[in-house]
């Protein structure tokens, strides 16, 4: 035998399939000729209904819920930083410490120039286009903001020690903590070094 409270959830189910609404006069509305209804009811009360007749949370069959307010957008893309000139120092990295004391230096200039540092020793070399703007792409990634000026473990002395000034800034670091954007900068920096 049929209980109420499932005969009430089996219509509810139907209406919410059929997309059934009252009009303005009170009547049901007509289902359209595309529309097929077919609901089978069990005499046993404990089956439970199937999840394809049961209705949404929403109280509508098959809608995407919008985002909710406040939810966090998509972080944006990185975009090369402008150059407004070619005495331009987009960013300067000086690496010093590790266990020998090293004291190295790499300037990226607005006119897609390197100049390097190394015991003394200087060189300058012209980076090719595309090189230019994966440098100036990785120095315009957002996530430069976020990260702290100061990232360095005290307790650990043999460290090659980072100290990147761009954009009005200047970030010391050993890489001792996670930080994916100056990583990858630093890293991009670092290649342009001469080998020992």
């Amino acid at each position: 035998m049929l209980t109420r409270s499932s005969v009430m959830v089996c219509a509810a189910a139907a209406l919410a399939l059929t997309g059934c609404s009252s009009g303005d006069d009170g009547k049901a509305a007509e289902p359209t000729d595309e529309t097929t209804v077919s609901v089978t009811v069990s005499d046993t009360p404990s089956s439970p209904v199937p999840s394809s007749l049961a209705p949404s949370s929403s109280g509508t069959s098959g809608s995407a819920s919008p985002p909710a307010s406040g939810s966090v957008p998509a972080p944006a893309s990185p975009t090369p930083v402008p150059v407004t000139g070619p005495d331009q120092k987009l960013v300067t990295m000086t690496v010093t410490g590790g266990f020998a004391g090293v004291n190295r230096q790499v300037v990226l200039r607005g006119d897609g120039t390197v100049r390097t540092t190394d015991s003394g020793e200087s060189a300058v070399r012209r980076t090719t286009a595309a090189q230019f703007t994966t440098l100036r792409t990785l120095l315009g990634d957002p996530a430069l903001a976020d990260v702290p000026a100061f990232a360095i473990d005290m307790g650990s002395a043999d460290k090659f020690q980072y100290t990147l000034q761009f954009d009005g800034r200047t970030v010391m670091t050993d890489r001792s903590t996670d930080a994916p954007a100056l990583d990858r900068l630093i890293g991009a920096l670092e290649k342009w070094l001469p080998t020992h």
